[in-house]
């Protein structure tokens, strides 16, 4: 075959195809030279590398063509050694460009014979400064692949290895030479392994990359541990556009995984701490503090809570020394996550019950120190139980681990805090009995102020109604109902008292007063100033005098302020009369008019001193109420007063009702169960 019958294969066509391969990115061209230096043979990319056309080239003799004069001799002699040996030559040469620049070149050069027996020599040509970049991208991409800590693979289009990294072969424990051939979900430990495969073929059909998608599970290599990794898919194509398969990337993100676990936990955790700095002790009851506890606890800390106190820190008895005996305890709160025979185990709220030195709730409050069971075994259920028939329910409900911590404040042991866990599968760790122990300390905290608030004002509110009256006595012309009830858990009794004091001549005095204050203090000077009231009342003198005096009794007292009304009234004459020591107006209901406030002069509160006070008379004709009482039926911090007394009126609109119901529909009807003071109320009806 001639070498000019090549020629065909130098006609350029009407369109240059895409590139198919690693030689059209390369761009290698090839020139045959004849026997005498002749170009025979000009491929299309010839003209790209050297510039010329094959019209151009074609029977030019290539050394005065493409080679500069000083490199002349250089060219010849490897021309005439591939002619002459045969042998082949390699190596990079520098070649004039049309356009007059010298470009290196890299040659493969032979010597190739016809079937007429002529002589001709092949070079095989590409860019010298291209090719040394693609065989520097290949040897980064090689030591890339190949010393990479990130796992890659090749996958065709049914998702079957062609290729892998020894990173991937240590993260999925599976030797590399086993990976080829088998399918993705056979070597890759991924519960969500449909997952992935369904983002690969997305992948593979819509060219778009996925990237970072987290994915955790067990390698085979290290079944006992669980591990985190950032799977990256890519579509490979060839320089046509045609699907070669997917690259996939798997990076180790483990620490990563257990950091954020970790930051996470350590945020719930915080969370749950500020959780519990709003929620528990919002009130002065130990109760209802102790409820607030278990509420907090249930179910993030654990899935059955209670919470129980020493009977003898409930009662302020001085803790004695922590022995190897029993202790007695109240259940104040019980809480669980759902439903569970595990409440059927526990003491109910408000029981006592006495537990032996060898129980865990014993050791804790005699030790002073958390109790932790990570797994709790049938040996350890007789030192949780109360007894054998409640360590079957804790079995029967699943419980696996067990948690006891002391409420310690101002350090004293207070009780415990009991955590048992049955749906939650992890057991409690060192990290949960500091949570614990955080949450307990701070509800002992609220449980210590409760107790001994509880104690005050027990105290406040014996003092303080030793010194009312038991029961209003039965006086001439006047039915008579009363009632005090103390301020709520949130508040200390306060200093609110009525009196009803017989006079000569079948009268009798009605007197509401109020202390502006609370506690022990605030209900003795109360007694002092009652006591001074019915003494001056005996003196038969006008109720503006009567105040005058207990104004210059209060100014004496350190820093009261004290609103007082006093009236007395002769059934003999119907007359009432009256003085306010800037005290909350009282109510007149006539039998046959709505119910008013009586306009008194205004006056200020008792303790002010020097100012003067006004008698005031009313009349009372049969069936009249008159009603006394202090601003907390009244007051509120959510409503204008002028609107409150309006309510009060209107429960006032049936003036033949019974006086007892009366004061129990007042109280019901204005009270609300959080109010801050106490009330002290005084209903008498003319007869």
């Amino acid at each position: 075959m001639a070498m000019d019958s090549l020629r065909s294969g130098d006609a350029e066509g009407s369109g240059r195809p895409r590139p198919t391969s690693l030689l059209d990115v390369l761009s290698v061209a090839a020139v045959a030279l004849d026997s005498q230096g002749r170009i025979v043979f000009w491929t299309p990319q010839a003209e790209d590398l050297f510039g010329y056309t094959s019209e151009e080239a074609l029977c030019k003799n290539a050394a005065r063509l493409l080679i500069d004069p000083e490199h002349l001799k250089a060219a010849v002699n490897v021309f005439t050694e591939v002619l002459e040996t045969g042998h082949s030559w390699a190596g990079a040469f520098p070649v004039r460009h049309k356009d007059g620049s010298s470009r290196l070149m890299e040659f493969r050069t032979m010597r190739l014979l016809d079937d007429l027996g002529d002589v001709y020599a092949l070079g095989i040509v590409a860019d010298h400064n291209l090719l040394q970049r693609v065989e520097t991208d290949l040897a980064l991409c090689e030591r890339l692949i190949n010393q990479s800590p990130i796992g890659l693979a090749l996958l065709d289009p049914d998702l079957c290895y062609l290729l892998v990294n020894p990173a991937l072969e240590r993260i999925d424990g599976v030797p590399a030479e086993e990976h080829i051939g088998r399918h993705l979900r056979e070597t890759l430990p991924l519960p969500d392994i449909d997952t992935v495969e369904s983002a690969l073929r997305q992948v593979l059909t819509t060219g778009t990359p996925l990237l970072d998608q987290y994915h955790v599970g067990r390698p085979p290599a290290d079944p006992e541990h669980e591990r985190a990794w950032s799977l990256s898919f890519y579509r490979l194509e060839d320089p046509g556009g045609r699907v070669l398969g997917a690259a996939l990337s798997v990076v180790d993100v483990t620490e990563r995984h257990r950091a954020a676990a970790e930051a996470d936990r350590a945020r719930r955790r915080l969370a749950l701490i500020a959780d519990a700095s709003a929620r528990v002790g919002t009130s002065l009851e130990v109760e209802r503090t102790a409820h607030e506890l278990a509420e907090v606890a249930t179910p993030v800390l654990a899935d059955v809570v209670a919470v129980d106190v020493l009977d003898s820190a409930l009662a302020l008895r001085r803790s004695r020394r922590p022995d190897n005996g029993p202790e007695l305890f109240r259940a104040l709160a019980l809480k669980a996550a759902g439903p569970t025979v595990a409440l059927r185990a526990a003491d109910p709220p408000g029981d006592l019950a006495a537990y032996d030195g060898d129980r865990l709730v014993t050791l804790c409050v005699h030790t002073a120190r958390p109790v932790l069971v990570p797994r709790v075994g049938r040996h350890d259920l007789p030192r949780i139980a109360r007894s054998p028939e409640a360590g079957a329910l804790l079995e029967q409900a699943g419980v696996h681990s067990y948690l006891v911590v002391p409420l310690i404040a101002h350090g004293e042991v207070l009780g415990a805090l009991d955590l048992k866990r049955t749906s939650n599968p992890l057991p409690f760790d060192e990290d949960d009995v500091v949570l614990a122990s955080e949450l307990a300390g701070r509800a002992a905290v609220a449980i210590d102020n409760a107790r001994w608030f509880q104690s005050v004002r027990n105290t406040a509110l014996t003092l303080q109604r030793s010194l009312l009256p038991d029961h209003p006595p039965s006086h001439t012309g006047l039915e008579l109902a009363s009632r005090y009830e103390p301020a709520q858990a949130t508040s200390e009794v306060g200093g609110d008292w009525y009196d009803v004091i017989p006079l000569s001549q079948d009268r009798t005095a009605l007197v509401v007063g109020d202390v502006m204050g609370n506690g022990i203090d605030a209900a003795a000077t109360m007694g002092r100033l009652r006591t001074a009231t019915c003494a001056y009342a005996d003196l038969e003198l006008p109720p503006a005098s009567v105040l005058r005096h207990l104004d210059r009794i209060t100014c004496d007292l350190e820093h009261y302020i004290v609103t007082c009304l006093y009236a007395v009234y002769d059934p003999h004459t119907r007359r009432c009369e009256m003085a306010n020591a800037g005290h909350m107006p009282p109510a007149l209901v006539h039998s046959d008019r709505p119910p008013a406030l009586l306009e008194l002069p205004p006056a200020a509160p008792l303790g002010v001193g020097g100012v003067p006070f006004e008698t005031t008379t009313v009349t009372l004709d049969a069936g009249d109420l008159l009603v006394l009482y202090t601003d907390g039926l009244v007051e509120t911090r959510r409503h204008p007063i002028d609107d409150r007394l309006d309510v009060l009126l209107g429960f006032l609109d049936e003036p033949h009702r019974p006086l007892e119901e009366t004061c129990d529909l007042l109280l019901h009807g204005l009270r609300h169960p959080d109010d801050h003071d106490d009330v002290a109320l005084l209903v008498a009806r003319a007869l």
